[in-house]
């Protein structure tokens, strides 16, 4: 009997690790399949071609456009400025200079954007390159390349393939776990136990890109509005106008998978210097113009 006692830990303990070490197998098997040279030569795991990134955008586009909730603007001064500045940063994304300096390929997306009536101070745009900009973030942006700044991070997370990467980790993140759970012959505690730790692993390591996609974002898109011609230096006078106004609102950087925005306007300032000779060899430096708000 005392054999017995002490030997069955040992066991626990053998089916834990084996457990353990099939999720680790599982995930690094996957993580081999879709590994790439992501923005500035990190190395990132997508497993979505840019096809399917593209059918996503569309997906979720139509779903945006179609909800009872959302106004379309289609016309006036605001949809002809909106579409100004993102015509020109998608020109941007084409420039071999840019291309070389952040390290991608040239994307074959379907690019797109809709201006919709909000008071939401928020724009983005999806996997693919279909854009959104809401109404509410035109004041905060005050001119054309406070604009740009917002956009040329947003289209930067469609450069970066930051939308398919995210589904990817999260993916690899189920499979792991769930060849963990798969292989543990223990008891219903000690495979929770398992999956706690595994989920925690993938929460606080396979998935905690949150900050890096923002701050990659950042800096591409500071070269990129760079290259399509808007004065770097912008984007420190847009964080700045968008720190006044959330002032007493942010949470603790260490709480946020964003950048705080002292942290934001630290970085693009460093990056400004880099940033210069796109801007110098653009043909369209003209001074910021102020957005028409209605």
């Amino acid at each position: 009997m005392d054999g017995q006692t002490e030997f069955a830990p040992g066991q626990r303990l053998m089916q834990f690790l084996i457990a353990i070490v099939m999720g680790a197998v599982a995930i690094g098997f996957f993580a081999i399949k879709g590994c790439q040279s992501g923005p500035f030569g990190r190395k990132q795991i997508v497993e979505m071609s840019d096809t399917e990134q593209v059918d996503l955008g569309k997906q979720a586009y139509q779903e945006v456009l179609s909800d009872p909730k959302s106004k379309v603007v289609d016309r006036g001064k605001i949809v002809i400025a909106v579409k100004e500045v993102t015509d020109r940063l998608v020109a941007a994304t084409k420039n071999p200079e840019f291309l070389r300096m952040v390290k991608i390929p040239e994307r074959k997306y379907e690019w797109d954007v809709r201006v919709l009536d909000s008071r939401e101070v928020n724009a983005f745009c999806l996997p693919g390159g279909k854009m959104v900009v809401y109404t509410g973030i035109l004041p905060v942006c005050k001119t054309d390349a406070g604009l740009a700044t917002v956009m040329g991070h947003e289209l930067s997370h469609a450069l970066g393939q930051h939308g398919a990467e995210r589904m990817s980790q999260a993916k690899l993140a189920q499979i792991g776990v769930a060849a963990a759970g798969a292989g543990f012959g223990g008891s219903q505690g000690d495979k929770e136990r398992v999956m706690t730790i595994l989920n925690a692993g993938a929460k606080f390591g396979i998935t905690s890109y949150g900050r890096t996609h923002e701050t990659e974002a950042d800096h591409m898109g500071l070269l990129l509005m760079a290259t399509a011609g808007y004065d770097p230096a912008e984007t420190v006078k847009f964080w700045e106008r968008m720190k006044a106004q959330s002032k007493g609102s942010s949470q603790p950087e260490f709480l946020s998978t964003h950048p705080s925005h002292e942290t934001r306007i630290r970085d693009l300032t460093g990056w400004i210097p880099d940033a210069m000779p796109l801007y110098r060899a653009s043909k369209n430096t003209d001074r910021p113009k102020v957005l028409p708000l209605e």
